[in-house]
């Protein structure tokens, strides 16, 4: 897992970056390292906090090189003006995403029977069930917590109530979110 992205070609991007306006260096980022942070997002989801930071090293350093921060400048500002979530975030915001297109009935069907609605699960009328709660299995272990079935429900259930209705449409769902939790 910790070699899941590496600085090789940050590096390499460094050497070209002076020569490049700031608009292709942010593409030549995007292509490079940030598909390479958002790749298999869901595997990522709960990892240890050490691998997270060293994923986070990559992408403040991605934001130097784009923006030209200087390396003790502090790196919330510069984050928040590419508009980058940290790394947990992005995390966080893709494992989202994928249980609102398993509600939606936009993923494939092994992917969607692990993401369920309370009022489908049950036989009861709940209370609940306007605020469109997922159901949340119960698990043994640490790693089980870290799986699709409950990691994602979980995250699903802390969203605000606007965000779990039905009626909005993917690209509003994935700007809220990202507004969300740029707070």
């Amino acid at each position: 897992m910790s070699d899941h992205v590496t600085t090789y070609q940050l590096r390499q991007l460094r050497v070209i970056a002076r020569s490049l306006s700031g608009d292709a260096a942010r593409t030549l980022v995007q292509a490079f390292i940030s598909c390479r942070l958002d790749y298999c997002n869901a595997l990522l989801s709960g990892i240890a906090d050490g691998l997270i930071q060293r994923l986070q090293s990559v992408q403040n350093a991605a934001a130097q090189l784009v923006t030209g921060a200087r390396w003790r400048d502090h790196i919330t500002p510069v984050l928040r003006q590419l508009h980058w979530l940290p790394v947990r975030q992005r995390i966080d915001f893709e494992v989202t995403v994928l249980v609102y297109k398993c509600l939606q009935g936009l993923s494939p069907p092994y992917l969607s029977d692990d993401c369920q609605l309370v009022t489908d699960v049950g036989r009861r009328h709940l209370r609940s069930a306007d605020v469109h709660t997922c159901a949340v299995p119960r698990t043994q272990t640490r790693l089980g917590n870290r799986s699709f079935a409950v990691a994602g429900p979980r995250l699903w259930n802390n969203l605000p109530v606007e965000l779990r209705q039905r009626d909005i449409g993917l690209n509003e769902f994935r700007r809220l979110l990202k507004t969300f939790l740029f707070r």
